[in-house]
C-alpha cells in the first residue's frame, strides 16, 4: 500500500504513534487509508450539509474494511461573493483548493481518496488534484437544492430573485412582491437548483466517469443522497485493491463524453473554462475548437433553469444523466466502451437507464435545438475565441449589431443599467479577464439586471469576464485575449459598431484598420494596485481560453 511509507518497518515507530495519538488501533492502521477531502463550510449553501454527506462516505469506508481520514478545504459561494471585490477570488481558489488537496494527499500518502464536494470552483478544484495526484479515488457532491415556490406554485430559484432585483429597479415589482422571491428562492441545503456552474460540473463529473451515477441530479435533501455518497465510500475501497486510477478513466474520449453530454444540457460556459484545466493536470488538451466542433454536431435535449422554469430535481426524476447519455448514445454520439469509477463500462450504465418524461429529455430526433448548447465565436474582436451560452438566447438576438457601451470594469456598468441609462446596444465590460480583474469575475448581477430590466432583446453584453451558468441572454464572455494582455477588446470606444453572428460563429468589431492602428499607438492600460494572492495570480494566469490555468 502507499501508505506503507508512513506505517510499515521499525523507522516508522515514530508515524504511527502520531497516528495513534488521533486515536487510530494497530488494526485501522494496518488497513488501507483513505482521505475524505470534505469541503463543508457554514457560508456555501451547497457545502453547509457537506458533514452528513461526509460522515456517509466514511462509513462507506469502514464497511468495505478501510480506514476513513478527514480533512478539510476552502470553498467560495459565487452568489455571496458576486458584485463586489470578493468576486476577484473565486476562479483564484479553484488553483488553491487543488494545490491544498495535492498537498495533503502526497504529505500523508493516503491510498485513495472520496472528494466531497459541491459548488463552483470547489468541483474543478478537486478534480485537477485527483488527476493531478493520480491515486484511486472519486467525486461525491453533496446534491442540487430544490426550487423554490412562489405562493401560486410558480417554481423559483436564485436567478428568479437577482432577475427581481432589475424587476424591482424598473417598477414591475413591488418590495413585497421581491421579498418574497428572496425568503423563497433558495429553500435550503444544495448547490443552487438550475443548471448552474455547480450542477453542470456535477453532472460532468458523472459524464466523465469521475462521479457515481445520479452524483449530478440527485437532490441534496434526500436519504437516496446518503446512500450514493455511502456507496461512494464503498466504491473506493475496490477502487484501490484494482489499483484504478483516475487518469485510466478520464482519458480523451472520456473528455469528449463530457463535452457531448455539457452541449446537450445547456451547461455552464464556465465548463469550458474548467474542463481544458482538468484534462491538462491528466497531460490532455483541450481548446475552443473542440467545444465548438462538438456543439455543432450535438442536439440540445434538455433546457434547464435558467433557459426554463424546469430544475435539476425535473432532470432527475426524468432519467438524470444516465437517461441523457442513453438518448446521445442512441445517435452514435458517446463513446460508451469507457471505464467509469462505478466498475461499469458506460455501456452498462446506460443499459440500465430509462427516460421517464421526454419533455425534460427530449429525443434527440426533436431536440430544442440541432446544436448544442455553448458556441465559440472569433473574429476581429476575439482572435483567439469568446464564449457565448446560445441555447439560453432568443432568435431574435442571434444576430445582432449594435453600438458599443464601454466600460472598464462591472460596477460602473450595473449602475448604468439599474439606473436606466442603457436602452440599446452593445454593452462591453472590460479588464475583467484572468489578468486583468485579476481574478474573471462573473457578472451574474449586470446579466440578470439586464434580464429584469426586459432588455435581453436590445442589449448584448460583451466581456472578457465570465459569466454565471445562470445567465441568459445574448451575454458573451471569455473574450481572448483579454483587454489586460493586448487583446482588441482593450481598443473599443463608444459608438464603434459591434457585430455579433452566433450561428455563424462571429464576433467582429467594425471600425476601420487604420483607425485600429492609430489606437494601438495611443494605447494605455489602466493599473491596477494589487496586493497578497491576487499579485500572485496575475502574474501567473494564462488566458481564458486555455482555461485559466496557472504558468
Amino acid at each position: 500500500m502507499r501508505s506503507d511509507n508512513i506505517k510499515k518497518g521499525v523507522e516508522r515507530a515514530g508515524h504511527r504513534s502520531l497516528l495513534k495519538a488521533l486515536g487510530l488501533t494497530d488494526e485501522e492502521i494496518a488497513r488501507p487509508l483513505i482521505a475524505v477531502a470534505n469541503s463543508a463550510n457554514e457560508i456555501v449553501p451547497g457545502h453547509i450539509h457537506l458533514n452528513n454527506i461526509s460522515s456517509a462516505v466514511k462509513a462507506g469506508i469502514r464497511m468495505a474494511g478501510g480506514t476513513p481520514i478527514e480533512f478539510g478545504t476552502i470553498g467560495v459561494c459565487d452568489g455571496i461573493a458576486m458584485g463586489h471585490r470578493g468576486m476577484n477570488y473565486s476562479l483564484v481558489s479553484r488553483e488553491t483548493i487543488a494545490d491544498s488537496v495535492e498537498i495533503m494527499l502526497e504529505a500523508h500518502q493516503f491510498d485513495g481518496v472520496v472528494m466531497v464536494t459541491n459548488c463552483d470552483k470547489i468541483i474543478p478544484g478537486m478534480l485537477m488534484a485527483l488527476l493531478r495526484v493520480n491515486i484511486p479515488g472519486l467525486i461525491i457532491s453533496g446534491g442540487p437544492m430544490l426550487c423554490g415556490h412562489l405562493p401560486n406554485g410558480e417554481p423559483i430559484d436564485l436567478i428568479s430573485v437577482f432577475e427581481g432585483v432589475g424587476r424591482a429597479g424598473k417598477g414591475d415589482m413591488d418590495k413585497e412582491a421581491l421579498k418574497v422571491l428572496e425568503d423563497e428562492g433558495c429553500p435550503g441545503a444544495g448547490s443552487c437548483s438550475g443548471m448552474f456552474t455547480a450542477n453542470s460540473m456535477n453532472c460532468l463529473s458523472e459524464a466523465l466517469g469521475l462521479a457515481l451515477p445520479g452524483n449530478g441530479t440527485i437532490p441534496a435533501v434526500t436519504a437516496k443522497r446518503i446512500r450514493l455518497a455511502k456507496k461512494a465510500g464503498m466504491r473506493v475501497m475496490e477502487l484501490v485493491k484494482q489499483d484504478i486510477k483516475p487518469r485510466g478513466i478520464a482519458t480523451l474520449d472520456a473528455f469528449k463524453n463530457a463535452i457531448t453530454v455539457d452541449m446537450a444540457i445547456g451547461a455552464s460556459t464556465n465548463t469550458v473554462l474548467h474542463l481544458p484545466a482538468i484534462a491538462r493536470e491528466a497531460g490532455i488538451k483541450i481548446d475552443l475548437d473542440l467545444f465548438d466542433s462538438i456543439s455543432r454536431s450535438t442536439p440540445n435535449i434538455c433546457k434547464i433553469s435558467p433557459a426554463s422554469n424546469q430544475h435539476i430535481q425535473d432532470l432527475d426524476a426524468a432519467g438524470g444523466i444516465p437517461g441523457v447519455m442513453k438518448e446521445l448514445a442512441g445517435k452514435g454520439l458517446l463513446k460508451t466502451d469507457l471505464a467509469t469509477v462505478s466498475g461499469k463500462k458506460v455501456k452498462e450504465i446506460i443499459d440500465g437507464a430509462r427516460i421517464w418524461n421526454s419533455d425534460i429529455i427530449k429525443s434527440a430526433e426533436s431536440p430544442y435545438s440541432e446544436e448544442g448548447g455553448i458556441a465559440i465565436l472569433r473574429g476581429s474582436l476575439a482572435p483567439d475565441g469568446a464564449v457565448v451560452k446560445q441555447s439560453a438566447v432568443s432568435p431574435s438576438m442571434m444576430k445582432f449589431s449594435g453600438e458599443a457601451i464601454v466600460f472598464d470594469s462591472e460596477e460602473p456598468a450595473m449602475e448604468a443599467v439599474i439606473n436606466d441609462r442603457i436602452k440599446k446596444g452593445v454593452i462591453v465590460i472590460r479588464y475583467e479577464g484572468p489578468k486583468g480583474g485579476p481574478g474573471m469575475r462573473e457578472g451574474l448581477s449586470i446579466t440578470s439586471a439586464i434580464a429584469g430590466k426586459r432588455l435581453e432583446e436590445k442589449v448584448a453584453l460583451l466581456t472578457d469576464g465570465r459569466f454565471s451558468g445562470g445567465t441568459r441572454g445574448p451575454c458573451i464572455g471569455h473574450v481572448s485575449p483579454e483587454a489586460a494582455d493586448g487583446g482588441p477588446i482593450g481598443l473599443v470606444k463608444d459608438g464603434d459598431i459591434i457585430e455579433i453572428d452566433i450561428k455563424n460563429r462571429r464576433l467582429d468589431l467594425k471600425v476601420d484598420k487604420s483607425e485600429i492602428e492609430k489606437r494601438e499607438k495611443e494605447y494605455k492600460m489602466p493599473q491596477k494596485k494589487l496586493e497578497g494572492v491576487l499579485s500572485r495570480y496575475a502574474r501567473m494566469v494564462k488566458s481564458a481560453n486555455t482555461g485559466a490555468v496557472l504558468e
